[in-house]
């Protein structure tokens, strides 16, 4: 597919780096020189650079002969109108990055008024993985598929947890709950386990099923599941007011603390979030953590604009022994420092974003086939969860048992949706015409449910 990415910003640089790797046509334009040269000499893409909102500059970009135009400028009035001039001029879809809050109760209208073919927000899709990650606090990352009906939880093995040492065909015979154990990390391998796969100590394991047979399924390994009711957040940002507003929707008795340093933010804050408590100061001062009680919260989320002072006070937050801890990430060069520090999840808004694109330039590159419905990298980017919606084309994988299939290497059907029933697979399960099929793969960039076959 040939694409256009406007603006190359963190998230801009992250979307074109996937679908670079994919082997997409990609034209990069942006204002700024050294932003294209980081770009033109580490990626496999096309520079042009200019104002993105120019006719003149999009017509050079190629945008008459475009299948797709990104615009994730910092201005979401930019990316808007270079969206609506991408379409007149011939693109056959656009999308748009909108973080404003304001212009986010207005996306229907966007949508029809501009012809956006979708609003991506990366500080509300960050908002809403961390809610997520907060209701299952034994878990360090949460991905929802089939509309929300099942989830993927990630956890790291520890030494109490009784499938140490058990391999999982002795594990799962008992049936403790209807999860499926489908992805593994260990010392930097990753693995598709099968019944013969034995958890140790340290491992990262990814189990998918409904959220009552994973909460069934914690608590037989041997995880207290006491909720989270007090929230400590570190930075005023978007993310945080985000954040504040989906904890909120799934808990209103979820007590909230923010503490921001600039006063204007502050004043917004507690226009904006009238149930929470806004603390002006500076949250890395020992005196105001003590005294407002910072770190006696069940989870503290940091969420600055800087990945120096969000690493700073997760590790502080670990070290005072609060429960569960989270941090905003993104910078890729900081990543492995930071997992050896024991924070709980790591959050990276252009990386979540990054997926979300990854899933819709896959499902229109196969608009005719069982598409991707959702996506989900795991692992460093060597795993990926899909979903997929089992139409007519996948008549070669239809109604035949899985045992009788022949799957690539590495593969693992690990949930189907079939109406309303949730059906964590066997051997002896086929995949009907209409179901939601989840598929866990080490194979990156499958398209298609066909894909999956030898």
């Amino acid at each position: 597919m040939k694409i256009i990415i406007v603006g190359n910003g963190k998230v801009g640089f992250a979307i074109a780096r996937q679908m670079a790797a994919e082997k997409h046509d990609i034209t990069l334009v942006d204002n700024m020189t050294p932003a294209l040269s980081k770009a033109d000499s580490t990626l496999d893409v096309m520079c042009v650079q200019g104002n993105g909102a120019s006719i003149s500059v999009l017509v050079s970009a190629g945008v008459r002969t475009a299948d797709l135009v990104i615009a994730v400028t910092g201005m979401d009035e930019t990316n808007l109108v270079c969206c609506l001039i991408a379409k007149k001029l011939g693109a056959k879809h656009t999308i748009a990055r909108v973080r404003n809050p304001e212009y986010r109760r207005d996306a229907g209208m966007l949508k029809r008024e501009i012809g956006l073919d979708m609003v991506i927000n990366p500080d509300l899709a960050a908002a809403r993985e961390i809610s997520r990650i907060i209701s299952f606090p034994a878990a360090f990352s949460v991905e929802p598929f089939a509309h929300g009906r099942i989830d993927m939880i990630g956890f790291q093995v520890a030494e109490s947890d009784n499938l140490v040492g058990v391999s999982l065909g002795d594990y799962h015979r008992e049936r403790p709950a209807d999860v499926l154990i489908c992805a593994a990390e260990r010392n930097g391998e990753y693995i598709i386990p099968n019944g013969t796969f034995v958890p140790r100590l340290g491992d990262n394991i990814y189990m998918i099923g409904t959220k009552p047979e994973l909460q069934k399924m914690l608590r037989h390994i041997g995880r207290t599941l006491q909720k989270v009711k007090n929230v400590s957040i570190f930075g005023g940002s978007r993310i945080a007011m985000y954040l504040t507003w989906e904890l909120e929707k799934t808990n209103p008795r979820t007590q909230v603390r923010i503490v921001e340093r600039n006063t204007a933010k502050c004043l917004h804050l507690a226009a904006q979030l009238p149930k929470a408590m806004v603390i002006e100061g500076d949250g890395t001062d020992n005196e105001l953590i003590t005294s407002e009680n910072i770190f006696e919260a069940d989870a503290f989320v940091s969420l600055t604009d800087r990945d120096e002072e969000n690493l700073l006070m997760a590790m502080s937050a670990r070290h005072a022994g609060v429960p569960k801890v989270l941090s905003k990430m993104t910078r890729a060069n900081y990543m492995d420092i930071v997992r050896s520090t024991k924070i709980d999840s790591l959050i990276s808004p252009k990386d979540i974003v990054a997926n979300q694109i990854t899933r819709y330039v896959r499902a229109l590159a196969n608009s005719e086939g069982s598409a991707v419905e959702s996506l989900y990298q795991m692992l460093g980017g060597e795993v990926e969860a899909l979903e997929f919606h089992a139409t007519a084309a996948a008549a070669p994988l239809l109604h035949i048992c899985l045992k009788d299939l022949h799957l690539k290497s590495n593969i693992l059907v690990a949930a189907i949706v079939r109406g309303e029933e949730i059906i964590i697979p066997g051997g002896m399960t086929c995949i009907q015409e209409g179901d939601r099929v989840v598929v866990v793969s080490k194979s990156i960039g499958l398209q298609d449910l066909t894909d999956i076959l030898a």
